[in-house]
């Protein structure tokens, strides 16, 4: 009897052939079969929610290839992953091939294992399940959402703000977050504080000791918040001091830290982020070909749990490598913060805790990076707590009524530190340093006191990690999607990385304030997070999806309807800037189709108003009314080169540029438009001259057209303005001929017609997709567009 077993990507199948005997085939399905129709009318709310899907056009010969192999086999098992889109996969799998007929007497089975193991997978074969249809709707439910707000909310955008833009149900409330932080540090108003501290030493032995009483009070954080108050305490201090500080109480105590728990998808992707750098769809990715190569447990998971015998392996290792004393008398136990942690049984962890990163030979250095972060983790939360030994030290100035403190602690004994200590996204860069030993009594010599300004730090920007920490603790969106959300936020320019931290684009910015002020219920963050537990209760067999999305379908179908009046004007939300000073029109920075641009009247007026583009570099929020009048002295004519040529400074599609005659060359980001002098421009467009004389070999008639010969990026060309074709090695491009030019040129075209006729489709599905991919293309350039002049049509 020969059984064929599906699994999700080529590289697990290949795995699992090293496990599996004769009588199994292993196939991949290369992730999802089929999707939604990707048009409207995929979701049809007015038909009991019915689902329209095809099949993904890249994965069709997969399951051409799967249905064939079925011919020869007796029972299908369904091994695709352990979560709601594996369950899904195997459920559009199995429906695809009963569509066909190719189950007639198979018997189809749905396995599951969590890691890829000889042990995992005899047992996942041994002990075959139906398909879980509360797992499928979970996942239908979550993709009919997505749907149903992507496609009423997008087109609502290119309307209302800009062509080509789209709206996520979990990727907005994402984006409100970096938007809010993003204004909360533009709003923050720093305070200064001072802070005085004594640099000491005894016997020979050198620390520090900040200022902690000051006249009988407390310090706190702005007790001393100016220079002369500052100068005023250091006289006395010193006076007080006189050289040196009494030591007036010593305290001592042990404190126990206890290793964190072993990793989940989120915990996983904050750390590799501040560990490794990695980015958390990296992270996926390498952490996605350790598993399937069988080195670790699956990696998509809510569950701190690990299974018994992970445990035992732990503590066997632990004891035999590091002694009983690091081994705890009872195995260490988590709980999970999540409702739905059942989905997924286990944390990640390795398959074999034994197994070290340097024996992972066949992996990559990264692979086997993150594998050893996930191991070293993995042994240190079954290992013993560490004793930290603190040690504060309050110091007499004269009296009680001024007083010093210094904090130090020292590592008793390391426990679980010797293996792995879990990193914290902006953390104080103070740390605590090893006191000198001192007693009640003691004379500390005093070397100085200093004060040092500082000033508050308004909240830092998120990084991936502390973004993924914050998504998780408001319930927005699952571990398996934070990933892509961040991807999509990117993708979308919506918000760009800044030294490793998310900053909000000015259109991303437009975007948030369209939907928190016109869709604010479908943004909230509590709002988000319920109907994620919705989803899992959906899962949990504990709600009816349909019901579920009818709930959620008849409030936001209404909003969407009710927006459609709203005029761009309300959406767009103007800042009036003040009166222009010779005309006495009014000033006003707003968003159009094609940017951000000032503009000076307004639509009522006889003449109508001027416009003129705002730098990308130009915060919108700040624009002052000073700053948009100097922006319609744009294009500015500042002289003539010795050709002749006139030169222009302007704001262009492309961002500011010089022009020259009928040649344009872009002005640096860092250089200011409005402030290029006629000396630099020349220089730039001297630069620009050589650049083309360096790029320009020959010219080459041919009738009434002239073909060039140029250096390009990737060697040496000829074109006649529409072809370009490489010129080969064996031929010297300064010597090169008319005819041969020619033939270059006519292979040239022959194999970009080829390779336009290759990416033809052949269904008119496709061509749909094609069609809506071109459109959304189109529309995002377009979106990026900028006038060149400062005058134009409202």
């Amino acid at each position: 009897m020969t059984k064929l077993l599906i699994v999700e990507s080529p590289a697990k199948a290949k795995t699992l052939h090293k496990y599996l005997g004769k009588d199994y085939e292993v196939l991949a399905s290369y992730g999802h079969v089929r999707d939604l129709v990707p048009k409207n009318g995929a979701v049809e709310p007015d038909n009991d929610f019915a689902m329209n899907y095809e099949v993904i056009d890249r994965n069709a010969k997969h399951v051409g290839a799967i249905s064939k192999a079925l011919k020869n086999a007796d029972t299908l098992l369904l091994a695709t992953d352990p979560d709601r889109e594996g369950e899904a996969i195997s459920w559009h799998l199995h429906q695809l091939l009963s569509e066909r007929g190719a189950l007639k007497d198979k018997d189809v089975r749905r396995v599951v294992f969590h890691e890829i193991t000889q042990r995992a997978i005899q047992h996942a074969v041994d002990n075959p399940r139906d398909i879980a249809m509360d797992l499928v709707n979970a996942q239908q439910a979550r993709r009919a959402l997505d749907y149903l707000v992507g496609f009423n909310l997008s087109p609502l955008l290119w309307r209302k703000v800009q062509p080509g833009l789209s709206a996520g149900r979990v990727q907005s409330p994402a984006l409100r977050m970096i938007v809010e932080r993003e204004r909360e540090i533009e709003a923050f108003v720093a305070q200064e504080y001072w802070k005085i501290l004594a640099n000491n030493q005894i016997k020979g032995n050198a620390f520090n000791a900040a200022l902690s009483v000051y006249h009988g009070e407390k310090v706190k954080q702005f007790t001393i918040n100016n220079e002369a108050d500052a100068n005023k305490a250091l006289a006395e201090l010193k006076a007080l001091s006189n050289g040196s500080l009494t030591v007036a109480e010593v305290v001592a105590k042990d404190r126990r830290r206890n290793p964190a728990a072993p990793f989940i998808t989120s915990t996983l992707q904050q750390e590799a982020a501040r560990k490794l750098r990695f980015t958390a769809q990296r992270t996926m990715r390498l952490a996605q070909r350790l598993y399937e190569e069988g080195y670790i447990s699956y990696i998509r998971t809510d569950s701190v749990n690990l299974a018994q015998e992970a445990i035992s392996d732990l503590r066997s290792l632990i004891k035999a490598q590091y002694g009983d004393d690091y081994l705890p008398s009872k195995p260490r136990t988590y709980s999970t913060k999540s409702k739905n942690a059942q989905e997924a049984h286990e944390a990640i962890r390795p398959t074999d805790c034994r197994l070290s990163a340097d024996q992972l030979s066949a992996m990559g250095a990264d692979e086997r990076k993150l594998y050893e972060l996930i191991r070293k983790r993995t042994i240190a939360c079954q290992m013993a707590p560490a004793i930290l030994e603190q040690v504060s030290i309050d110091l007499h100035a004269g009296s009680a009524d001024n007083q010093f403190r210094a904090t130090g602690s020292t590592i008793k004994f390391a426990g679980f530190m010797s293996v792995y200590l879990e990193d914290q996204d902006d953390a104080s860069d103070e740390e605590e340093g090893i006191l000198p030993k001192m007693v009640v009594g003691d004379e500390v010599a005093v070397d100085d006191i200093l004060a040092t300004q500082h000033f508050t730090q308004p909240p830092p920007r998120y990084s991936e990690a502390s973004l993924i920490k914050s998504l998780e603790e408001k319930g927005i969106g699952r571990p398996s999607t934070y990933a892509s959300i961040i991807s999509t936020l990117l993708g979308r320019e919506y918000i760009d990385l800044d030294n490793r931290r998310f900053v909000p684009t000015m259109i991303g910015k437009i975007v948030n304030d369209f939907l928190t002020g016109h869709f604010e219920q479908y943004v909230d963050y509590d709002f988000t997070a319920r109907l994620e537990d919705d989803l899992d209760a959906v899962s949990r067999g504990e709600r009816d999806w349909k019901p579920l999305l009818d709930e959620f379908w008849q409030g936001f179908s209404q909003q969407v309807e009710e927006k459609k009046e709203i005029s761009r004007e309300e959406v767009m939300q103007a800042r009036e800037l003040g009166s222009d000073p010779k005309t006495g029109k009014p000033v006003s920075v707003r968003f159009g189709r094609f940017g951000p641009f000032v503009q000076l009247g307004s639509k009522d007026d006889e003449e109508k108003p001027k416009f003129a583009s705002i730098p990308d570099d130009w915060n919108l929020d700040h624009i002052e009314l000073e700053q948009a009048l100097e922006l319609f002295k744009l294009p500015r004519h500042i002289g003539k080169t010795e050709e002749d040529e006139e030169i222009v400074i302007n704001i262009g599609r492309y961002g500011p540029y010089v022009r020259f005659g009928r040649k344009f060359v872009s002005l640096p980001k860092e250089e200011d438009p409005l402030a290029v002098s006629l000396e630099r421009a020349l220089e730039l467009i001297a630069e620009k001259k050589e650049a083309d004389r360096k790029k320009h070999i020959k010219e080459i008639k041919n009738g009434d057209e002239t073909l060039k010969v140029l250096n390009g990026r990737f060697g040496p060309y000829v074109t006649n303005g529409t072809i370009n074709a490489s010129i080969p090695k064996t031929i010297e491009p300064a010597e090169v001929t008319l005819e041969e030019s020619l033939a270059l040129l006519e292979k040239a075209k022959e194999r970009k017609a080829k390779r336009g006729e290759g990416k033809k489709t052949k269904k008119t599905s496709s061509k749909a997709t094609t069609k809506r991919k071109t459109k959304a293309s189109t529309a995002k350039g377009s979106a990026k567009r900028k006038t060149r002049t400062t005058t134009k049509k409202s």
